[in-house]
């Protein structure tokens, strides 16, 4: 935007003045489009796609340009009386010292994406950080202009307000909008092995010299990645728990080993992946018979005592449909589908060493508006659990 602005400047001052934008990425958000095309439309206004591969003098004592890599799939040569490097927006550092000096495990400062700027939901929570009760507005944020700044920041606000009204009645604003319950440690048969204070994306829990955790409730938000990654069993939540996940496998009635099989169990993520069934069956969609369903709170909260308690009642095949992982994230929790994703590559692992085919174990990402993909990919799982047979665990 500023390097098409300061075209249009030199251009309204002399009308015989050209001006070369040579960009890689061109970003011109919601009716600020109209003002690119305008640029795009003035003859003396030159725009491409391109990397400076070479800046020298030249000979009238101008200054010579080497692009590679434009559009035209050539390289270029232009000759001008000024270059300007357009800088971009980058977050600022005081001197490399904290600006909140959070007393979090993690480090003092909110955590980073990849560009420096605050980790926070992009899609759906966007003001909200990992760091509950902090939010991030404006080109804290992202970057952005003045205008869109002044209403993200309104939006941020709002947010704020809500927050503090929610937590001042005991409840949490999201993503679990309304819930009142929080993390239950039972620390007589806690290890001290970390594995909740490490995995946890918010911080939720400390520790201390031993390695003990150390709960915060108002930081919690009851995503149940703790509760997932404790191989001890001892964290729940008065709603929902290894147990009562166990109860729930145990419950459904498996049939005799060659009657109606393979049987499938799918741990579902209630955010996407449980929406995307909604969908389907307000649509009437017809899906496989033979695959039973086990909502959790996020793929975070899947605890590898799942895959034992569904091999041992005779399931065939177990999935865990959530969340996309990585880089451009969706999963709500941050971390949860990605923390499931590493957990069920050792449990893989495992099960090749019992002469088991890991496959039978396996994790799909599924959002909201994927729902018509999950009938091929319920089929799919069948056929292949169909290849390899009943489950030789079932009662074990």
């Amino acid at each position: 935007m500023r390097s098409l602005k300061q075209a249009a400047y030199i251009r309204e001052m002399d009308q015989d003045a050209k001006a070369f934008i040579i960009y890689r990425d061109m970003i011109t958000p919601g009716q600020y489009e109209d003002f690119y095309r305008s640029q795009q439309d003035d003859p003396g206004v030159f725009l491409t796609k391109g990397d400076v591969v070479g800046v020298t003098e030249a000979s009238d004592k101008g200054v010579s340009l080497d692009i590679d890599n434009t559009l035209l799939g050539d390289q270029i040569q232009l000759n001008a009386d000024l270059v300007v490097l357009a800088t971009g927006q980058v977050p600022s550092v005081l001197d490399g010292e904290s600006v909140l000096n959070l007393e979090y495990r993690q480090g003092p400062e909110l955590p980073e994406l990849k560009h420096g700027y605050p980790d926070s939901h992009f899609i759906c929570f966007p003001y909200e950080t990992r760091r509950t009760g902090i939010f991030a507005a404006g080109t804290v944020r992202k970057p952005m202009d003045a205008n869109f700044s002044k209403r993200d920041a309104t939006g941020a606000a709002l947010k704020a307000i809500q927050a503090a009204e929610m937590s001042d009645l005991g409840k949490r604003v999201h993503p679990r909008s309304g819930d009142m319950t929080y993390m239950d440690i039972f620390f007589n048969r806690c290890t001290d092995c970390k594995r909740c204070t490490e995995e946890c994306p918010f911080g939720a829990l400390n520790e201390n010299d031993k390695g003990t955790p150390l709960p915060f409730p108002a930081r919690c938000r009851a995503c149940g990645t703790c509760m997932g990654a404790c191989p001890e069993r001892c964290i729940s939540f008065p709603d929902f728990s290894i147990q009562s996940v166990g109860d729930m496998i145990k419950a459904i009635e498996i049939p005799d080993e060659y009657d109606e099989k393979p049987r499938v169990i799918a741990f579902v993520c209630e955010n996407d992946a449980g929406p995307a069934f909604d969908l389907l069956a307000l649509n009437r969609t017809r899906l496989n018979p033979y695959v039973r369903y086990i909502p959790v709170r996020c793929l975070g909260s899947f605890n590898l005592v799942f895959v034992s308690d569904s091999l041992s009642v005779g399931f065939d095949g177990i999935l865990a449909l959530g969340c996309k992982h990585g880089d451009d994230y969706q999963c709500h929790f941050v971390k949860g589908s990605e923390l499931c994703n590493e957990r069920l590559g050792k449990v893989q692992e495992t099960i090749s060493r019992l002469a088991l085919e890991s496959e039978r174990v396996q994790q799909y990402e599924i959002s909201m508006n994927d729902s018509e993909k999950l009938p091929k990919i319920l089929n799919d799982f069948l056929e292949e659990m169909d290849t390899y047979g009943p489950n030789p665990f079932k009662g074990m």
